[in-house]
């Protein structure tokens, strides 16, 4: 009993720390190098792109065994301390032929022009530490939210890399409902080893929309201060930026025109890295249809109906109609005649359909229910009210005793008439009679 209760315990802790060594595992990242071939004259030409395999660690100076050659001639070993290129997302599934993205280029440290970036390099000395070989990396991953960007830097000619800043977004693709507030994903860390680290920090944010581009706020981390803010109401987490990197950025209430890419840029001195992130504002549309109810329709009469859908956003939408009869079946109406998009002050848009019913054309028996169907990306939306066809060919049983019943009103009503008026006249007759005795 001894023996068996050690062994459970064995294969427990075997398992357990198998869990976690499989749980703290870095990728080994297959990447696309690119950089830009130098014409005559010094003019750059056409890029070259190149595969390279990149290795991930934790700890650089931790004994690890060398992995087997590769058959790219470009293998580097990345060490990244904050663990950010562990994420599971960066992991590519056996068998699965989706990998996530990665592209490495050279990178060349400068100092920034921008005014609050500038301070950071107030002493316009290049320390010895930028002396070596500087590269770029960007990722995606599997799932399409995760986004990193990397600075690394290695002594010259060595494949030995480490990483001095990095940038990530989980949420590269975000939605919100008009109205709710905005939380967009960026944080940063920086290498406290290095010297770079220690002349502080600015975080810039940038919207781009089909081509367009503006500002949305700039921040001196050195100075602790807003450079500038153009965005009403855009901020940050202060505490939690100068605390743990948290550089998301705030819109306290989505709009329609917030729709678009935002660049999360952080810059160390002579160094930035940068990650874009894509907003979609979505708000599903809100219907009506007119008249409501429908007036009661008679074979052969043709009536219009129109549905109203507005306050809609983004601007695709589908309309269409359809019929429920007595018997449940739906079946479609088509389209109708749809019109043109018109935009609202808040920039959500409406638009309506006008449907001609012809109760003959369209065999709509004894009616029921029309529906107005909107289908749009945030939902599907439904609108119906109820048509009532009367007096039409086949009709039911219902309508047969009802007919019934009002032509036996309507002989009772000529019999009592023609009655009352025999008795008018049988009196009259005999009034007379007396009078010529």
């Amino acid at each position: 009993m001894t023996t068996c209760s050690a062994i459970y315990k064995l294969c427990l802790v075997a398992a357990i720390c198998s869990i976690k060594a499989c749980s703290g595992s870095c990728p080994v990242l297959e990447c696309w190098f690119v950089q830009e071939k130098t014409g005559r004259g010094g003019l750059s030409a056409a890029t070259s792109q190149e595969t390279s395999v990149l290795h991930i660690r934790t700890d650089g100076n931790a004994a690890e065994t060398r992995p087997a050659p590769s058959a790219s001639d470009r293998v580097y070993f990345i060490t990244d301390p904050a663990a950010t290129l562990c994420h599971r997302a960066l992991i590519r599934s056996r068998g699965s032929l989706e990998k996530p993205e990665c592209e490495i280029n050279p990178f060349l440290p400068q100092p920034s022009t921008l005014k609050w970036v500038a301070p950071l390099t107030d002493s316009a000395s290049s320390p010895i530490y930028l002396q070596a070989d500087w590269f770029s990396t960007t990722f995606r991953g599997l799932d399409g939210q995760l986004a990193i960007s990397t600075v690394t830097r290695a002594p010259t000619a060595s494949k030995e890399h480490r990483v001095a800043l990095s940038v990530t977004s989980r949420t590269a693709s975000v939605q919100s409902r008009l109205g709710e507030p905005v939380v967009l994903d960026c944080g940063f860390w920086a290498d406290p080893s290095s010297p770079l680290a220690g002349s502080g920090f600015a975080v810039e944010w940038r919207y781009q929309f089909r081509g367009a581009g503006r500002l949305v706020l700039a921040y001196d981390g050195k100075a602790d201060r807003l450079a500038d803010a153009r965005e009403e109401g855009a901020t940050l987490d202060f505490e939690g930026l100068h605390g743990k990197g948290n550089a998301s950025l705030i819109l306290p209430e989505a709009k329609v025109h917030h729709s678009g890419m935002y660049i999360c840029t952080v810059y160390l001195a002579y160094l930035v890295a940068q990650v874009a992130l894509e907003l979609e504002v979505v708000e599903p549309p809100s219907l009506s249809v007119h008249p409501s109810p429908l007036p009661l329709a008679v074979p052969g009469q043709t009536l219009t109906v129109q549905c109203e859908a507005s306050g809609f956003a983004p601007l695709t939408l589908d309309l269409s109609w359809e019929f429920k009869g007595a018997d449940g079946a739906a079946r479609p109406l088509g389209s109708g005649s749809v019109t043109g998009h018109r935009q609202a002050w808040d920039g959500t848009y409406s638009q309506s359909s006008r449907l001609e019913l012809d109760t003959t054309k369209l065999d709509l028996g004894r009616g029921g229910e029309v529906t107005c169907v909107a289908v749009h990306v945030g939902g599907t939306r439904r609108a119906s009210v109820t048509l009532n066809v009367i007096g039409f060919s086949s009709p039911s049983i219902e309508d047969s005793m009802a007919m019934v019943g009002v032509a036996l009103v309507l002989y009772g009503l000529i019999k009592f008439v023609s009655w009352t008026f025999a008795s008018s006249g049988s009196d009259e007759a005999g009034q007379q009679d007396k009078k010529d005795k």
